[in-house]
């Protein structure tokens, strides 16, 4: 789950990661009122779920609140479109507005779970406000890296590595070791998988301050954050995904025209990696689960058909505890009350599954049973150009 950069500036300022003071504003007149409040020189920033909004257009400085409201009406309502949002963009629906403050140097710091050593690492590195992916690409040696052991948090040795590392004068060493800490304190006891400030900056008297913030949190230990629940922004997810949460299936939007349903993340990436080595292209990523019943199998093809890009449908089922013979009744139940038009073709193996085979061939419904992995995929990409879709 996202939220807002105002939101994780919140969330920090709890643990004394040093913010700069600011406000948000959802209209005009409170964008006015937030640049008197805090006097002088404001930026005002489009709050939204993408990064690069300063190349979109999305960040702009007011010397003072006549022009902040005059920015404020710019930027409240556009469609601000950056790399990341894709063509489409996002509306923006509410601004920050901040103090500005005396830069002399950009910094970053990021904290993610690296998954090839099984721990969480902190990384820092001088390279403040570009983007980490970039300068991992062109300068790994820029980044710095210090493993947090479970159970110890960032250490203060580590933390005065990392500052010391990225530059950070020794009159400034104190406070920005104490914000890493606080950083990495945020994002464990937060259950977050990503923790980033970026910029991290060095003000011209020394003094360190989050000037960009972004937090995600895992879903799975959501439950035991209720108060982050309700920062949740659903303007800014797709509207799919949010309607595929509903009913506990897991939904990522695609570019493609095939649809695909399967049950395990694992099997979803075999299924996509076959669908593009057999020329086609995947329209989704749909994990129906290991439990799924037939009401949600019903839902989950509501869902992929809700695209009017999808020329075809994949199902791709591992029958263990989501037995066969219940997922075809779910899809013999979802062609009825959907009247779907687009062809479908099906691959399952395991538990009942020659049940299954028998209520799908008895449903009266044209499915294209699949042997095997590769014959679906060949099969339904066919079927898919022969739609008009996938060339």
């Amino acid at each position: 789950m996202k939220i807002h950069e105002y939101q994780a500036k919140t969330i920090l300022a709890k643990y004394h990661v040093p913010v700069p003071r600011g406000e948000v504003a959802f209209t005009v007149a409170e964008a006015e009122t937030a640049a008197r409040n805090i006097g002088g020189s404001v930026v005002i920033k489009a709050q939204i779920h993408a990064g690069g909004r300063g190349k979109g257009g999305g960040v702009k400085v007011a010397k003072d609140s006549t022009e902040a409201t005059k920015i404020a009406e710019q930027i409240l309502g556009m469609t601000l479109v950056t790399h990341q949002t894709g063509p489409e963009g996002r509306v923006v629906q509410r601004v920050l507005v901040e103090e500005t403050l005396p830069i002399e140097r950009e910094l970053y710091l990021g904290i993610v779970l690296d998954r090839a050593a099984g721990k969480v690492v902190f990384m820092a590195s001088s390279a403040g406000g570009m983007e980490i992916e970039e300068v991992a690409a062109k300068s790994p040696e820029a980044i710095l890296k210090e493993f947090i052991e479970p159970g110890l948090g960032l250490m203060p040795y580590q933390a005065r590595n990392l500052a010391f590392g990225i530059g950070i004068p020794t009159p400034a060493i104190a406070g920005a070791t104490a914000a890493m800490m606080a950083l990495a304190r945020c994002c464990l006891e937060m259950d977050a998988s990503l923790a980033e400030i970026n910029p991290f900056i060095l003000t011209k008297d020394n003094k360190v301050y989050a000037l960009d913030a972004k937090i995600n949190f895992d879903d799975n230990a959501l439950f035991r954050h209720k108060d982050v629940v309700e920062l949740r922004d659903l303007h800014e997810e797709d509207r799919l995904e949010v309607e595929a949460s509903k009913f506990g299936l897991n939904y990522i939007k695609l570019d493609g025209d095939i649809a695909c349903m399967v049950n395990g993340a694992g099997l979803a990436m075999g299924t996509m990696d076959i669908i593009k080595y057999a020329g086609g292209s995947p329209a989704n990523f749909l994990d129906v689960g290991g439990g799924a019943n037939a009401d949600q199998v019903r839902n989950a093809f509501r869902i992929l058909l809700s695209d009017p890009g999808v020329k075809a449908v994949l199902i791709n089922i591992f029958g263990g505890i989501l037995r066969c013979d219940t997922l075809a009744s779910g899809v013999v139940a979802a062609a009825r009350d959907l009247g779907i038009k687009v062809p479908i073709v099906i691959r399952m193996e395991g538990t009942n599954v020659e049940q299954g085979r028998e209520i799908l061939e008895e449903s009266g419904f044209n499915f294209t049973v699949a042997n095997g992995m590769k014959d679906a995929a060949e099969k339904v990409v066919a079927l898919a150009k022969a739609a008009g879709g996938a060339k």
